[in-house]
């Protein structure tokens, strides 16, 4: 199982990505959580310190992995074959969970990063091994990485928006674009939710059977963003834990 949580920047992707991957490496699976946000810290959310993170550079940025995988020509492999990557510049957290820093996609500009963009869909494609084997791809905000194709090997993507029109339209973007790539699967979560209104306006925008549920604003979620309370292994709230763990298999 491939899931990619996506969604308008600051609406909790990231702490919606990290509690899925624990909650999975807590019912026995092996998880494999991606960093595909240049600007995220899906590693702090594991458990990993300063030190830890800053030994670790995205792939995208290894040229010479780039290049040793996808061709260093003119020509360039639409097939690369990556699949060591993973074993080889991952680490793993205090939760037991493998950390890949894979970066963001290149946006256009003076150069072509056709070859780049083509080697990290390779590598998403490679990470799946067996039956107990979960990938949590956190993405970058808004669209970039639909639009590059980058999404579309995974089975599910879960958008996370907040009540606002804002956040709203963006996850229906991100929907319409999913749905066109072929991703069989598409849900939505509500996140800091904070009053009787926002559940109103969220039920008003998302339909029952599309909405995995509503996450209340939290001081136990706003604490462990300080590093205060749990520890870097356990989920951050039990209504959390509920709503996320609708994605284990049954």
């Amino acid at each position: 199982m491939k899931i990619a949580v996506s969604g308008k920047g600051g609406v909790g992707k990231t702490t919606i990505s990290a509690n899925l991957a624990k909650l999975f490496a807590k019912h026995g699976y092996h998880v494999i959580a991606v960093d595909a946000d240049p600007d995220s810290s899906l590693g702090f959310a594991l458990g990993l310190d300063e030190k830890e993170l800053d030994a670790i550079r995205p792939i995208i940025e290894k040229q010479d992995l780039v290049l040793e995988k996808a061709g260093d020509g003119a020509m360039y492999s639409l097939n690369p074959l990556v699949d060591d990557v993973a074993e080889r510049f991952s680490i793993q957290t205090p939760s037991g969970i493998r950390f890949l820093r894979m970066g963001g996609v290149k946006k256009g500009g003076s150069a072509c990063y056709c070859r780049e963009n083509t080697f990290l869909k390779a590598v998403v494609n490679s990470l799946i091994l067996d039956e107990k084997d979960v990938v949590i791809m956190d993405m970058g905000a808004g669209i970039e990485h639909l639009t590059r194709g980058t999404s579309s090997c995974v089975d599910e993507i879960l958008i996370v928006a907040e009540p606002g029109m804002n956040s709203v339209n963006t996850a229906r973007v991100v929907e319409d674009l999913a749905k066109d790539l072929g991703v069989k699967k598409v849900e939505f979560i509500a996140n800091k939710v904070r009053s009787e209104r926002d559940e109103a306006f969220v039920r008003q925008h998302f339909a029952p059977a599309e909405l995995l549920g509503m996450i209340h604003d939290s001081d136990a979620i706003a604490d462990k963003g300080m590093g205060i309370g749990r520890s870097q292994t356990e989920l951050d709230n039990e209504e959390l834990e509920t709503v996320l763990s609708q994605l284990l298999p049954h």
